[in-house]
C-alpha cells in the first residue's frame, strides 16, 4: 500500500482510520472504544457513529465531525471516500479508499450474518483488503443464535427460582441480546445494568424494538428470581451481583467457544453470539473481493495469513497498536 501506511495513515489526504491516538484528520468505522477515540481534530463518521461518540465521551469529543452516509462517494482531493455496511454493530462501516485507480477496502470490524439492530454486511470488490481477524482460526465456527437464545430459554423453564445475568458489551451486544429474544416470543420485562441504559435508549430512539427494559433499581430489593438481567462482564463479578440470590451466570460472547474461557469465568450457560466474523466468514470474504492484497490488522492473524498464502494471495499482518478484543466496549 503505497499512498497507505501500516498504520492506517491514508498519506495523500493525511486522514487515519481508527487511530488509537488524537489525530488532525481521523475516520471512525464504528463507536467502540477501541477504534472510536476522543480528542480527534476531525472526525469522519456515519450519523449514528457520531452520535454514540457524543454520548460515551460527550458533545465536544473532537472538534468537527462531518456525517458521510453509506455507499456515498466522498472526493477529498484525489481521495474518494466511500462507507459500506460492516454489519458489526449500529453505524459500523467498512471504508473504501480509492487513489489514481486503486481501491482499498478496510473492513473494520464486521459479520456478514443478518442482524436486525443494525444494516446488513456488503460485500465489496477491491484490489486490497485490510481485514480484522478476532476469531481468525478455523475452530471459530458460530452456531446459528437462534440456537444459542433457545438454550437461554431452556434454561429459564428448567430453573425458574433462579436469576439469569448475562454479561454482554454495553454497545451492540447488549441491544443485539435483546433483540433477538424478542424475535423468539421472549416478550418479558428484562433488566440491565444501569451503564447499558444511554446506549439501549439511543437504540430504541433509532427505531430498533427492545421491548420493555428496566434499570436494576439498586436502592429497591426485588425479587428476580426467573428474570433476565443484563450486565457488563466486570459487573457481574464485583459486589453488584450479589443482590441476585443463587444466579445462573451466563455471557454472550464468540470467546464461549472456548471451554476453558467460559469454566475460568466461572460462567455457567455460555451463549456463543459474536458480532465478528467467524473462520468462515472471514476466508470467504477474502475470496469474494478478489483482493491481490490482504493486510490483518487485529486478531489472529497468522492463520490468517497462512491461508491467503496457502491460496495464493498475497498476504502480511499489520498488528496495528491499541487493538482489543477482548474489553468490554
Amino acid at each position: 500500500m503505497k499512498w497507505i501506511d501500516k498504520n492506517l495513515h491514508i498519506i495523500p489526504i493525511n486522514t487515519h482510520i481508527d487511530p488509537y491516538k488524537p489525530v488532525e484528520n481521523a475516520i471512525i468505522t464504528h463507536g467502540h472504544a477501541d477504534h472510536a477515540k476522543p480528542g480527534h481534530k476531525n472526525v469522519l463518521a456515519t450519523k449514528e457513529t457520531i452520535e454514540i461518540m457524543k454520548i460515551r465521551y460527550g458533545e465536544n469529543c473532537a472538534e468537527n465531525f462531518q456525517e458521510l452516509k453509506l455507499n456515498q462517494k466522498l472526493k477529498i482531493n484525489d481521495v474518494s471516500i466511500t462507507f459500506y455496511p460492516a454489519g458489526h454493530i449500529l453505524g459500523s462501516v467498512q471504508v473504501l479508499a480509492e487513489f489514481k485507480g486503486e481501491k482499498i477496502n478496510f473492513t473494520g470490524d464486521y459479520k456478514i450474518s443478518k442482524d436486525i439492530t443494525c444494516t446488513q454486511f456488503q460485500p465489496v470488490k477491491c484490489h486490497s483488503l485490510v481485514t480484522e481477524a478476532t476469531f481468525g482460526l478455523p475452530i471459530f465456527q458460530h452456531p446459528n443464535e437462534s440456537f444459542e437464545i433457545n438454550k437461554l430459554l431452556k434454561s429459564l423453564q428448567l430453573f425458574p427460582e433462579r436469576p439469569h445475568i448475562i454479561g454482554v458489551y454495553a454497545l451492540g451486544k447488549a441491544q443485539r441480546v435483546l433483540s433477538l429474544l424478542r424475535q423468539q416470543g421472549y416478550d418479558n420485562e428484562i433488566f440491565i445494568h444501569g451503564s447499558l441504559e444511554k446506549l439501549c435508549n439511543y437504540y430504541q430512539k433509532n427505531e430498533i424494538f427492545l421491548g420493555k427494559v428496566s434499570k436494576v433499581n439498586n436502592t429497591i430489593k426485588k425479587n428476580y428470581n426467573g428474570e433476565i438481567i443484563l450486565a457488563p462482564p466486570s459487573a457481574i463479578k464485583n459486589v453488584w451481583s450479589r443482590k441476585f440470590d443463587d444466579p445462573i451466570i451466563s455471557q454472550a460472547s464468540g470467546w464461549m467457544s472456548i471451554k476453558q474461557r467460559a469454566k475460568q469465568s466461572l460462567v455457567e450457560l455460555p451463549l456463543i453470539i459474536s458480532d465478528h466474523a467467524d473462520w468462515n466468514e472471514l476466508t470467504d470474504y477474502i475470496k469474494y473481493t478478489e483482493a491481490e492484497n490482504v493486510y490483518v490488522t487485529h486478531g489472529r492473524e497468522d492463520a490468517i495469513v497462512h491461508w491467503c498464502t496457502q491460496n495464493k494471495i498475497k498476504a502480511l499482518a499489520l498488528s496495528l497498536s491499541g487493538r482489543d478484543d477482548e474489553t468490554e466496549l
